[in-house]
């Protein structure tokens, strides 16, 4: 009897191991979605070969300064320049040298115009060093005659001597519907474990570090980032929408490294608190939309590659 019942049992054993390998074999692809080679993704980095992959279709002006100071998407040139000169070693190619020095270029660019420039992300990789006294204008958008523009993507080189390599103050503004100033900075804000803690983050800086900064608005939701080396850095970024969202003016005029008053013959005022930019400046991108987190770190970790 009990060699009965162990054969039954192995009989249903193999039976079942036998339905397993023939008629229960698992389909390793059920969705019949296509296959994915390694070699797709050799050389690449967060998905692109190229910084230039990234949202292309939303990259309304782009400044690569390589032995040129065109804006290319436009072809359009700096009406005026004082000081400035291309260094060989840039995160691309060249980058823009300015010593003392600015770009201005007197024209609309249409991709600025109010009604299509609501959103938007600014990146560029800059080297930069403290001055304890005069604050830097990396990129101005204008209005006419007055001192602020419309958007003040500013540093407080002010805020500390040249020989603090250790402290970057990043503080850009921007103008609302209503007419008032939204602004954010890279500060400590609250203690640590509150809901609205934010570390302090800087770079290290001086003419031989490489920074990646970026800005990044959401009209939508009224959210103002500012990025530094792929992290977001600042404190207050909701800035609220309705007449708190941002409006470009026109006509406006772009200036890379200054403002009106530090122009010949353009001043609005007798405000000195910025100064011609010294430093250098790559790869100045500016897109019409808010671009995801990934985009950013991946716009920083590609020109880390000098991609």
């Amino acid at each position: 009897m009990q060699f009965s019942i162990n054969k039954l049992s192995l009989s249903l054993y193999s039976f079942l191991a036998l339905c397993f390998l023939v008629s229960c074999k698992k389909d390793g692809n059920p969705n019949n979605l296509p296959s994915v080679s390694t070699a797709d993704y050799v050389g690449k980095i967060d998905g692109f070969t190229s910084s230039d992959e990234v949202f292309p279709e939303s990259l309304v002006a782009y400044w690569p300064f390589d032995n040129s100071t065109n804006e290319v998407k436009s072809n359009t040139a700096p009406g005026t320049s004082l000081n400035n000169s291309y260094v060989a070693s840039g995160i691309k190619g060249q980058a823009l040298r300015l010593n003392n020095g600015f770009l201005y270029y007197p024209t609309q660019f249409n991709a600025f115009k109010t009604d299509v420039f609501k959103s938007f992300a600014i990146s560029t990789w800059i080297q930069i060093s403290n001055n304890g006294s005069k604050r830097t204008m990396l990129f101005q958008l204008t209005r006419p005659g007055i001192f602020n523009g419309s958007l003040n993507f500013s540093l407080n080189t002010n805020s500390f001597p040249a020989s603090n390599v250790t402290d970057l103050k990043v503080q850009p503004t921007f103008v609302t519907v209503g007419g008032g100033t939204q602004d954010n900075i890279n500060t400590l804000r609250d203690a640590p474990g509150s809901v609205n803690y934010m570390p302090y983050i800087t770079p290290p800086i001086g003419p031989d570090k490489w920074v990646h900064l970026a800005l990044n608005y959401n009209a939508s939701n009224g959210f103002f980032d500012i990025w530094i080396n792929g992290r977001r850095a600042g404190a207050f970024p909701s800035r609220g929408t309705g007449n708190n969202n941002f409006r470009a003016a026109e006509p406006s005029e772009v200036i890379i490294g200054g403002n009106y008053n530090v122009i010949p013959g353009k001043s609005v005022s007798s405000d000195v608190s910025f100064g011609a930019m010294t430093g250098v400046m790559d790869e100045l991108r500016v897109y019409n939309i808010a671009l995801p987190d990934a985009h950013i770190r991946a716009l920083y970790n590609l020109g880390l590659a000098g991609k």
